[in-house]
């Protein structure tokens, strides 16, 4: 069997199309930021979350749009350092959320809960914050968390 025969092309274009069926599935695939660990004291105890965390302008432009779902102890976690006034939204997100804004120091400044699903509005942080965690709605006021209680993630410091 020679580089000329039937099977070798035939084996090459079969290569070729799964090549290219790849690379559009990897194209379509979800973007997903790196999931870490992060903690919240409060006055009822810790509370523990595996956060995906958005740190590039494409991964805190998606959020958490187009998801149907998010489990209880998950969300995302929005890196905007340097510290900064935010403004979030929930355009093309169908999920209800809590959003908590933590200053650079890890305590939480604000809460805007059970966000209204794919509403424009702005949610303001009101004040300059490093982060912003979003978690399933309902999640504040299920396990006590409020403004002052601090968070315990490496992307904040006691500085």
């Amino acid at each position: 069997m020679g580089l000329s025969s039937p099977t070798y092309f035939f084996e090459l274009h079969r290569i070729a199309a799964l090549a290219a069926l790849l690379g559009m599935l990897a194209q379509a695939a979800p973007v997903r930021a790196a999931e870490e660990m992060l903690e919240i004291v409060t006055a009822s105890g810790v509370h523990v979350f595996t956060v995906e965390v958005a740190r590039t302008d494409e991964e805190r432009a998606k959020g958490l749009m187009f998801r149907k779902e998010l489990p209880e102890g998950r969300g995302m976690l929005f890196d905007f350092k340097p510290d900064q006034h935010v403004s979030m939204w929930m355009r093309n997100t169908y999920i209800p959320l809590d959003m908590l804004f933590i200053n650079g120091d890890g305590t939480i400044r604000r809460i805007a809960e059970n966000t209204v699903p794919l509403s424009e509005k702005t949610i303001p942080s009101g004040g300059p914050v490093r982060g912003v965690l979003e978690v399933i709605g309902g999640t504040a006021k299920k396990l006590g968390i409020k403004p002052g209680d601090k968070v315990a993630h490496p992307l904040f410091s006691d500085k």
